[in-house]
């Protein structure tokens, strides 16, 4: 066992604070990666926070992991230490079902393990994330970082960019297409520079005219603020695809009513209240509303690696662990461009 330092939230109500957890030794197929780097998901807010109704306490958030290998199993063949890897979202499933068969363990149908507040089938009890110095994870789950990329904006990429890459993947988005972004923040942002790389025409969706520049330095080829009613008409019926990356609620009705026939609007944002949809939006151009869950493993060295050959990375504000609290609250005033990412070690 490896007692390893952590930050926990003991209850729902609980500011994150230090902690300690033990660790396995490595596996024959494990890999212990040092933590060098770990973003801070809007969804480990949820789950610290117990807003999702199913946190097991205490919780350690993170799985948004950049860390160094220190130690392999003896089965290890994909890595050796010192080699810079991540770990995401997940880091098990089944392994054999037909969905896991086929690369997409995001979609297990008998249940994929979570980096944190999921069962470990290890130790008991519940696995615990990236605030913390160290994890160990089956080398099938761990991901190979591309050299030439700052590590520390690397990480969101681990939730933030396969969220967004995976469905421009998934339903073809192609260079010419007309492609447009709903919301402009950590998903937002990750949305607006692949589709940028893919050669699409991207568009921003905004209700804050004041970030139109910010967009267009992400690769926004024009900006519309949705409350302008104009300005949405006017792209009425143009969009081949729409990736709504917003959370709060909003009208999904009149995204929708922009895209062509067949055309496509896929949800990345998950609002807490259900979202009214007019099936007349949908009927008459015979439009397509879809959603979409991360990615698996092969799809997410895939995007990493198209991050790193078009110099792809997440714009990051680095805090130390001990800002995480303050960092929460300014997560949720949307007072971050656009992830943080806590510099681990800080933690030492």
């Amino acid at each position: 066992m490896n007692r390893t330092k952590a930050f926990s939230a003991a209850s729902a109500s609980a500011r994150l604070a230090p902690f300690s957890l033990d660790r396995r030794a490595p596996k024959p197929a494990d890999v212990q990666i040092e933590i060098l780097f770990c973003g801070v998901c809007h969804s480990d807010i949820h789950q610290a926070r117990d807003e999702w109704h199913n946190t097991i306490f205490p919780c350690v958030p993170g799985h948004e992991i950049v860390g160094r290998v220190s130690a392999v199993g003896n089965g290890v063949t994909k890595f050796k230490v010192g080699d810079l890897v991540g770990v995401g979202c997940l880091v098990d499933s089944c392994r054999t079902c037909p969905n896991c068969q086929r690369g997409e363990e995001q979609l297990c149908d008998n249940g994929f393990t979570l980096t944190y507040n999921s069962e470990d089938k290890h130790l008991g009890g519940v696995t615990y994330g990236g605030y913390s110095e160290r994890v160990i994870v089956d080398e099938s789950f761990v991901l190979r970082i591309p050299g030439n990329l700052d590590p520390a904006a690397v990480a969101p990429l681990l939730c933030a960019g396969i969220t967004t890459y995976s469905p421009l993947r998934q339903w073809d988005v192609q260079a010419g297409q007309k492609v447009g972004i709903v919301g402009l923040g950590g998903l937002g942002h990750m949305g607006l520079k692949f589709a940028h790389a893919l050669g699409t025409r991207a568009v921003l969706f905004t209700t804050s005219p004041g970030k139109a520049d910010d967009a267009r330095r992400l690769g926004a080829d024009e900006v519309v603020v949705s409350k302008n009613a104009a300005e949405m008409k006017a792209h009425a019926g143009s969009f081949d695809f729409i990736l709504d990356c917003v959370s709060a609620d909003h009208d999904i009705n009149a995204y929708l009513e922009l895209l062509k026939p067949d055309g496509v609007l896929v949800l990345v944002g998950a609002p807490e209240k259900p979202l009214p949809v007019s099936a007349f939006s949908l009927l008459m151009r015979r439009r397509r509303l879809a959603g979409s869950l991360i990615g698996g493993i092969a799809e997410t060295q895939e995007m990493l690696d198209f991050c790193g050959e078009h110099g792809i990375a997440s714009d990051i504000e680095l805090i130390p662990i001990q800002q995480i609290n303050e960092a929460y609250d300014r997560v949720l005033k949307s007072d971050v461009k656009y992830r943080f990412v806590i510099d681990m070690a800080s933690l030492k």
